[in-house]
């Protein structure tokens, strides 16, 4: 087998720690599980001695397969995620056994518990529970003190009152989850020093790979562990690290040298897996990003096809769009399961997967896609409406406080709601005599409405998008997200002329996607449909990322500096993905909104490398010109036919896609930077 001089300088490294820099596609597997090999081979190290480290079970059985392979499965390396390892670790020191271990259910079982004792008023529950389980893994994974902590989910003293209730249910249970073997794994480490001497005398070598998305208590960890000879090769890149949402810190690796001042480092410089175009067009984006890596990146293909970028008036025009290309790649001969349509958040391709469908091209989705009329919102929706036929208690009770109306359950005393009997109870009360009188109004004004229509008079005229806004400041959510589910249920109700119509519509299509869900989840052969958090590891000869838009992607949540950063990594995450063929797509408009092009699109086309005295660049406003001088985030151009010298904000350029190199001099398709 023939390695690169990179490759060769990594596998062949001995003692002391070593930086790997491993871009898409450089072989990084390759890299770990050969210097293993060498370790043992060449150096005479002792397999047990020797641990790999992993991020998910998945990867570690991957490695030890390949790893034994070239064995011929002779060595005794260990192998294992994190929390396999810290496990492993607590199981000598304590007697832990599996049954200690707490179960994904019984987390939401007990959570469940907790808030039976607790007030309050949640319509998406499941989301709920899942955002305060982050929470916890959160505070545990960074030692953050409760009292300084602001929750995300809830009020800060509800938070505290869960948090410590969930806790005292493990202990009492005797039951520990994944961060807890973290945090009793260092506790242990800490206070013991001569267990940690006994673990460290056992692994010699120790190996990481996707150092990228470690978190702190995670290092912190391996130092000791890796102490006092710190045989640490670490293996990951900086620009594919994307889940600080999960408490990774890219900065740990950014810093590693600097903890390390004697490690060694090299870069993996050359993509196997893409062709020249893709390789360059995600580099020039990610070189916008200031805290990383600087890296020169080769490619062994030949060019290949240019990127595609394309701008549609409406999510339906790009859809069809999507089917097509889809059908044409499939004729060429490419497989089904060889595409893959990328986006930013999992609630995007409801509709696309409804038009998929319809077009019977198979599919399959890598996260779990939410079914827009299960949500709460669509429950509510569907409750006034339904109200408009029969006033039951059920749909009445759901509804009859959002927004909110004061309306007590004690006013009603009959299976079907009466008004009449309502406003008797409320005599005297003139202020609730006139809402009474409003939702009695409302709901005669729904009942011969189109379903378009009804959705808008719901939100705007009846006022529920007031309840929204209460709910989303309560729970600590973004309004807009929610104001894009409810746009998005009002756009599935544009073609239906009635009620009937469209409950047919949703009935069908929720019962064609569980039966078409559930048969090709064991069928490989399908268009994989996935967030880019979820498409990290995966190649495909055509990915096709959608709605690639300002507010989108980047999330409009993204705000800092850090967030940012972070979200053109996930692009460059994205676009990394795609071995020969790559199409962006963005929408012109949405929900009646005008929308922009993502700033990555403007990063792509004005690249940073490219910008050098002499070159020659075309202005949206001023036409061709040519750059006079480039210094402290500035461009000087002169423009010939206004007939003068401008000088301009480069990354306001590239946000608004104002200016583009019409002759990249920077770039030859083979050397990236």
């Amino acid at each position: 087998m023939s390695f690169n001089e990179s490759q060769i300088q990594a596998i062949r490294h001995k003692d002391g720690p070593m930086l790997v820099l491993a871009g898409p596609g450089s072989g990084k597997t390759l890299v770990i599980t050969q210097r293993t090999k060498y370790l043992i081979d060449e150096y005479g190290a002792d397999p047990s001695g020797i641990l790999v480290i992993t991020f998910t079970r998945a990867a570690a059985r991957e490695m030890q397969e390949r790893f034994q392979k070239l064995m011929e499965g002779t060595a005794s390396v260990s192998f294992g995620t994190f929390h396999a390892i810290f496990f492993s670790i607590l199981k000598y020191a304590y007697g832990y056994t599996a049954a200690n271990i707490l179960k994904e259910d019984q987390k939401f079982t007990y959570l469940r518990e907790i808030l039976d004792h607790i007030e309050l008023e949640i319509d998406d529950e499941a989301d709920f529970l899942t955002g305060i389980l982050s929470e916890i893994s959160s505070v545990k994974n960074e030692r953050t003190s409760l009292q300084t902590y602001h929750a995300k989910n809830c009020p800060d003293q509800v938070f505290r009152k869960i948090y410590h209730s969930y806790q005292q249910k493990l202990q009492k249970a005797r039951l520990l989850d994944f961060d807890d073997m973290m945090v009793y794994c260092l506790e242990l480490f800490e206070s013991r020093p001569d267990i940690l001497k006994a673990w460290q005398d056992k692994y010699r070598y120790i190996l990481i790979d996707e150092f990228q998305d470690i978190n702190q208590i995670q290092y912190d960890i391996v130092r000791l562990l890796a102490a006092p000879e710190d045989n640490l090769f670490i293996v990951g890149d900086d620009d594919q690290s994307i889940y600080r949402f999960r408490g990774a810190k890219p900065e740990i690796m950014l810093n590693f040298s600097k903890d390390y001042p004697k490690a060694q480092r090299v870069l993996l410089d050359t993509n196997y897996r893409s062709t020249p175009n893709i390789v360059e067009g995600a580099s020039r984006i990610i070189a916008n990003n200031k805290a990383r890596f600087p890296k020169e990146i080769n490619t062994v293909r030949e060019k290949g096809k240019d990127i595609e970028f394309a701008e549609f008036v409406s999510p339906q025009e790009e859809y069809l769009k999507v089917i097509q290309q889809l059908k044409r790649y499939h004729e060429q001969g490419i497989d089904w399961n060889q595409m893959a349509i990328l986006f930013r958040t999992n609630t995007q391709p409801g509709r696309l997967m409804e038009r998929l469908l319809e077009y019977n091209i198979p599919f399959r989705a890598k996260d779990r896609i939410p079914n827009l009329y299960d949500h709460w919102i669509t429950r509510d929706i569907l409750a006034y409406i339904r109200l408009t036929r029969e006033l039951t208690r059920q749909d009445f009770f759901q509804i009859m406080n959002r927004p909110k109306r004061y309306l007590s359950r004690e006013a009603f005393d009959t299976p079907v709601v009466d008004f009449n009997c309502l406003r008797s109870f409320y005599e005297g009360k003139n202020w609730m005599q006139e809402r009474i009188d409003k939702i009695e109004y409302d709901l005669k004004l729904l009942k011969n409405m189109p379903p378009y229509s009804a959705v808008n008079y719901i939100q705007h005229g009846i006022g529920y998008e007031e309840y929204i806004k209460e709910y989303a400041d309560f729970r600590r959510l973004s309004a807009e997200d929610l104001y894009d589910t409810l746009n998005q249920l009002q756009e599935s109700a544009r073609p239906c002329h009635s009620y009937e119509e469209w409950f047919r519509h949703m009935e069908a299509y929720t019962r064609e996607l569980r039966e078409q869900v559930l048969a090709r989840s064991h069928v490989p052969d399908g268009v994989t449909l996935s967030t880019m958090h979820a498409s990290k590891g995966l190649e495909y000869q055509l990915v096709i990322l959608i709605d690639a838009n300002e507010g989108i992607t980047p999330y409009r949540k993204a705000v800092l500096e850090a967030d940012l950063e972070e979200e053109r990594r996930m692009f460059y995450v994205a676009m990394t993905r795609a071995k020969s063929y790559l199409h962006i797509y963005s929408l012109k408009e949405q929900y009646g909104k005008k929308l922009t092009p993502s700033r990555f699109i403007g990063e792509y086309h004005l690249d940073l490398a490219g910008l050098v005295e002499g070159a020659p660049v075309n202005h949206v406003k001023y036409g061709d010109g040519v750059i006079r001088a480039v210094q402290n985030n500035k461009v000087k151009i002169y423009f010939p036919k206004p007939g003068k010298e401008l000088l301009l904000d480069i990354h306001y350029c590239m946000s608004y896609q104002l200016l583009r190199l019409t002759a990249s001099k920077g770039l030859n398709g083979r050397k990236v930077q």
